[in-house]
């Protein structure tokens, strides 16, 4: 059995790295090289090159595929780029707009991972009949008993598990994720150990597609009809000002509502059809139950038969909750104090076991109940 769980020498396991160009991914590639194994480095073009600034840390940018590329030659590998513009842009773009649009606040990341990648690069590798898919994403798989269980990130700063709930059994049991027993720290030291010109590069913190973080400027560009004045109202719904499109508000935003108030002011609701943005104090955020939607499953049944932990967004805390599922959709009681959870991010699902804190699923959250509203 080698590293992979594969019952065949190394070098007749051939296996895909999906490579944005980064250090984590390219150092991936480098160690299944060094192992031994034959490794075909496949790297994603999603979107056509937007105008760089110095102040953009973007992936699967122009220079990230040069730099995959490069890394690539170094390491002595096969290298391949998949022309993804017109998938991405229906699957990723465009689900982002809709969901801004309708006052959700989006996670494109998990979109993209749910779609492009590990969808559509998933069964290219499977026809270039790959023994896996490896990728240089931050959380822990576990093999027991013929299937994968997907774990947190040793590295809990690092951990990625909160966007890839939507993985699929068959995608899990497909996929390898070598970096999620290190440190950030280690990958970079093997970067730099192995010579790659990507060693000290910074890591990728803007969404690709929306420049230095202005998501008002994508939206305007494929839907300037989507900026439509409307009212800011209070709890009880009277008008306290004037917004120039709900778009320019996320649920928990304090900053630039543009209102004078003794106490500050906070974004508690947005109401797209009424085209309304409700604000209160910050106490008024506080939410303790939710509303699932396309919930994926990654455990048994009986293993949410207690309370367990979940996440509400990618860097908050682990809450205790209760779930109650029914036929298309999951109500979730959170049971500790969390404030701005936002229809259209992800709810994912822990439990602590004696491995570390085991992914059960997740879902999206498609509402959020808030005693503190009218309506």
């Amino acid at each position: 059995m080698n590293s992979l769980g594969f019952n065949k020498p190394k070098k007749e396991t051939k296996v895909v790295v999906a490579m944005s160009g980064g250090v984590d991914s390219s150092v991936v590639a480098a160690l299944m090289k060094e192992e031994g194994y034959d490794v075909t480095g496949i790297t994603l073009k999603l979107y056509d090159d937007l105008k760089p600034s110095e102040k953009s840390r973007q992936c699967c940018a122009g220079q990230d595929i040069l730099d995959a590329k490069r890394v690539s030659e170094t390491i002595n590998i096969n290298h391949e780029i998949l022309y993804y513009q017109k998938k991405f842009k229906s699957a990723v773009i465009d689900s982002f707009i809709d969901s801004y649009v309708a006052g959700e606040t989006p996670i494109p990341c998990v979109q993209c991972n749910q779609t492009v990648k590990f969808r559509d690069l998933f069964k290219y590798s499977k026809d270039l009949r790959a023994d896996a898919l490896i990728t240089g994403h931050y959380v822990s798989r576990i093999q027991n008993n013929g299937h994968a269980s997907m774990y947190r990130a040793k590295d809990y700063n690092r951990d990625q598990s909160y966007f890839l709930f939507s993985t699929t059994q068959t995608q899990l049991d497909y996929l390898r994720f070598p970096l999620g027993n290190i440190e950030k720290s280690e990958t970079r030291s093997i970067a730099k150990k192995l010579n790659l010109n990507v060693a000290d590069k910074p890591d990728s913190q803007d969404i690709c597609f929306v420049p230095n973080g202005d998501y008002s400027s994508v939206i305007k560009k494929f839907r300037p009809e989507s900026f439509k004045k409307g009212k800011i109202v209070d709890l009880s719904g009277n008008q306290i000002g004037e917004h120039e499109g709900i778009i320019n508000y996320t649920i928990g935003q304090r900053k630039g509502i543009k209102i004078s108030s003794e106490k500050p002011l906070y974004v508690i609701n947005i109401n797209a059809d009424k085209n309304t943005v409700v604000v209160g104090d910050k106490e008024n955020l506080e939410i303790d139950e939710i509303k699932l939607r396309e919930i994926n499953i990654l455990a048994l049944k009986k293993e949410f038969d207690n309370n367990i932990d979940i996440k509400v967004r990618s860097t908050g805390r682990l809450l205790k909750a209760k779930l109650n599922f029914t036929k298309d959709h999951a109500k979730v009681k959170i049971l500790d104090k969390e404030t701005g959870i936002s229809p259209g991010q992800a709810c994912v699902f822990y439990s602590k076991d004696r491995i570390g804190d085991k992914v059960l699923g997740g879902g999206w959250i498609d509402k959020v109940y808030n005693k503190n509203l009218s309506t």
